[in-house]
């Protein structure tokens, strides 16, 4: 009886505990939808406890006869998970996801839908801006307490997965998530290293140019379409007015921009087999080139540009008001900065054909949904996913705002009513980028703002460092990542 009675305690205690949980901005509703379910627990345990007998006489009976339940629990719990004719359960879910106020709203009415679809399941979520986003996560995902279903990048599948899971395997939720209208290619590149399916990619990304047209008109000239154009674009604002340049690009945009740079030179990938694939000298020619469009009135310095303190570009006055007259972003943010743009036109443009003689850059998976390994409702938690990804309902209120959907269902049911400017830089990207990205590049240790890109293009953009030294530094940066 001891053991019922803790075990009971044990279940109550978690279900209060899912009533007080707060990380970041969350949306708490219904929460005496909890303490009611906590209540019905308790009712079931202590008929389960009075109705049960001990097997056996030593004291160890009621061990045994747990753990051959809990025995036929994991051997049937696949086939539990996949049964949709069982329903679902009433629960409380958790999400989890960031974004720019356009997303957040979208989401939050999506979930709506869902709630009223599937009576019963109420939704708690969580959200933000990116800045400080990852370390919040990072947290989250080390104490177990991440929420049942979380937007995840790319690259937390080998980050946070590789030790004991965070993600649970969503090869076994087959039979609840729809997965046969995404390319399995996509979906391949979301398996952790022990082969399981850790998420469920979203839409595929990568950067491309966007232009503020209005400043170019202003001033007089034309929307750079070549390296050539773009350096004689940065003389020809430092003579109309030298507070405005053609582009600017901070510390991680450069680092993109460099792999963008050399793979068109060369041809190669940045990384592959956990191997650096360019030499010292190869990378110091790359971060000749990028120091050069300092020098040329090009970009401005990166203390230049910190001077207004913005978390990121969109939210930088000097994009606002067109000071800053391009971009170098990804394809899914098009939406995103167009509207920080305060009505200025803004274009999407073309790669760069004289950097070298091959189509550099890389698409990779912007995002996915993943299910938390210590989730309580594993099956209600595929529903949702399913939901976000596949309903057509979900897909016409959610449209671009996580970037061109992967799945052809949500793409068939929303296309009309998605941004125009985001299909038009998603068909550029997919059109022209040839190249593979390692998961290790977005590691955290490499990207976040004490990182080591943030060390080397502020050093180069400072004088700190020449380009060589920027280059060994990065190089050795980057093998010590991949190891």
């Amino acid at each position: 009886m001891l053991q019922y009675r803790k075990v009971l305690w044990a279940c109550i205690a978690s279900e209060a505990k899912h009533a007080v949980k707060s990380v970041g901005v969350r949306v708490m509703k219904k929460n005496h939808k909890i303490w009611k379910s906590a209540a019905c627990l308790l009712a079931a345990m202590t008929c389960a406890v009075s109705c049960s007998g001990l097997s056996s006489s030593d004291g160890l009976g009621t061990d045994r006869t747990a753990d051959a339940a809990a025995d036929t629990e994991r051997k049937n719990g696949d086939a539990v998970l996949n049964d949709t004719s069982a329903g679902y359960e009433n629960c409380t879910l958790t999400i989890s996801w960031w974004g720019g106020e356009a997303r957040h709203d979208a989401t939050l009415q999506a979930l709506e839908v869902f709630e009223e679809k599937y009576p019963g399941i109420f939704v708690e979520s969580t959200y933000g801006a990116w800045n400080g986003w990852e370390d919040k996560m990072a947290q989250a995902f080390s104490d177990r307490t991440a929420e049942d279903v979380i937007q995840i990048n790319w690259n937390w599948i080998m980050q946070y997965g590789t030790k004991k899971a965070a993600f649970l395997n969503l090869d076994n939720c087959s039979g609840v998530i729809d997965l046969t209208g995404i390319n399995k290619k996509w979906l391949d590149l979301c398996r952790a290293a022990d082969g399981s399916l850790a998420g469920i990619p979203v839409s595929v990304t990568g950067r491309i140019f966007y232009w503020d047209t209005t400043t170019f008109d202003e001033a007089g000239i034309e929307i750079p379409s070549s390296a050539e154009e773009l350096f004689a674009a940065g003389e020809a604002f430092c003579n109309w007015d030298a507070s405005y340049y053609p582009l600017a690009m901070g510390a991680y945009d450069r680092m993109i921009f460099l792999v963008y740079y050399l793979e068109s030179v060369y041809g190669k990938d940045w990384v592959s087999g956990n191997s650096l694939n360019y030499t010292e000298e190869q990378i110091a020619e790359g971060l000749s080139f990028l120091k050069s469009m300092e020098d040329a009135h090009v970009m401005p310095t990166l203390s230049e540009m910190e001077k207004n303190r913005a978390a990121s570009l969109d939210q930088d006055p000097n994009w606002m008001d067109g000071h800053y007259a391009g971009i170098f972003e990804w394809d899914s943010s098009a939406d995103k900065f167009a509207q920080a743009a305060n009505g200025r036109e803004i274009a999407v443009g073309d790669y760069f054909r004289d950097f070298g003689e091959f189509q550099g850059g890389f698409a990779k998976v912007s995002m996915a949904w993943a299910i938390s390994a210590d989730t309580e409702h594993p099956k209600e938690a595929a529903l949702l996913v399913d939901f976000l990804l596949n309903d057509e309902e979900a897909a016409k209120i959610l449209t671009s705002q996580r970037g061109i959907p992967v799945s052809s269902s949500a793409l068939d049911a929303a296309e009309d009513k998605m941004d125009p400017l985001t299909v038009a830089a998603n068909q550029k990207v997919l059109s022209w980028v040839s190249n593979s990205l390692d998961s290790h590049f977005e590691d955290i240790s490499l990207k976040s703002s004490d990182g080591l890109y943030s060390d080397v293009m502020a050093g180069l953009s400072d004088g700190t460092y020449t380009p060589k030294e920027a280059a060994g530094i990065l190089a050795k940066g980057i093998r010590d990542a991949l190891q």
